[in-house]
């Protein structure tokens, strides 16, 4: 099967969030579709294991908030390549509560948000399929452009976890080439390139990975030097 076809269809970025008595949890979805209009409905797409997928499911509600086209990568890898069993990601972001589900929205990075109540589950294979009521939708920056997948795989170079439905084995491969000085995260992609460094961590452009500080981590997921290997 040629899955390269797969890559024509259209997807956005979000953030889809739920809670849990006083927990608080977020994810990054690229399957979230308006699903009817009278009443409206939307449908999205999460993987049966996220700890977002157990809080919809408990709850009953759901928020996505709609990621505009600049927004970090450092954001997104954030929601997209931590676990919520594991720290907080709510901790050092902005966001309100949803005046109807009381379920986080961002108020940075955010185009605007949409509440939702869930209305039915259905099990396909590894995912599950969220059908639910819109009991509330807010925009923000309507002068912004909404990012897509397309825009964000192709000109931000950006990957998605092994828990997205449209992961496939090549994600955030080299392609087996062999590039002098370059290494690669094994968590999200990310690659190394010394003759760039990363200015937002205060590496100079010609720093060599083995020179890295032993605290310097992944700028998009925060993976540990450890987890990363030559390209």
């Amino acid at each position: 099967m040629d899955r390269k076809v797969l890559h024509n269809i259209s997807y956005g970025l979000y953030i889809v969030s739920s809670i849990k008595g006083d927990k608080m949890n977020g994810c990054v979805l690229n399957s979230v579709i308006q699903t009817s209009a009278d009443p409206a409905t939307i449908t999205i797409c999460t993987n049966r294991n996220n700890l977002t997928t157990e809080f919809i499911k408990e709850g009953g509600v759901f928020t996505v908030s709609i990621l505009p086209k600049d927004t970090p990568m450092k954001f997104i890898g954030l929601f997209g390549f931590n676990s919520g069993r594991e720290i907080n990601k709510f901790k050092d972001v902005e966001y309100n509560l949803g005046e109807k589900t009381n379920v986080p929205v961002l108020k940075e990075n955010s185009l605007g948000y949409i509440e939702a109540e869930v209305r039915d589950i259905v099990e396909v294979e590894t995912h599950n399929l969220i059908i639910a009521d819109i009991v509330n939708a807010r925009s923000y920056d309507v002068d912004k452009e909404p990012l897509t997948y397309s825009y964000y795989h192709q000109v931000k170079n950006g990957k998605f976890p092994k828990s997205s439905p449209i992961y496939h084995e090549d994600e955030g491969n080299s392609g087996g080439k062999d590039v002098e000085g370059k290494y690669h995260c094994e968590i999200c992609g990310y690659i190394y390139n010394p003759d760039e460094g990363d200015p937002d961590s205060n590496i100079e452009p010609g720093t060599p990975f083995s020179e890295l500080p032993d605290d310097w981590v992944c700028p998009i997921c925060g993976a540990t030097k450890d987890k990363f290997s030559k390209v």
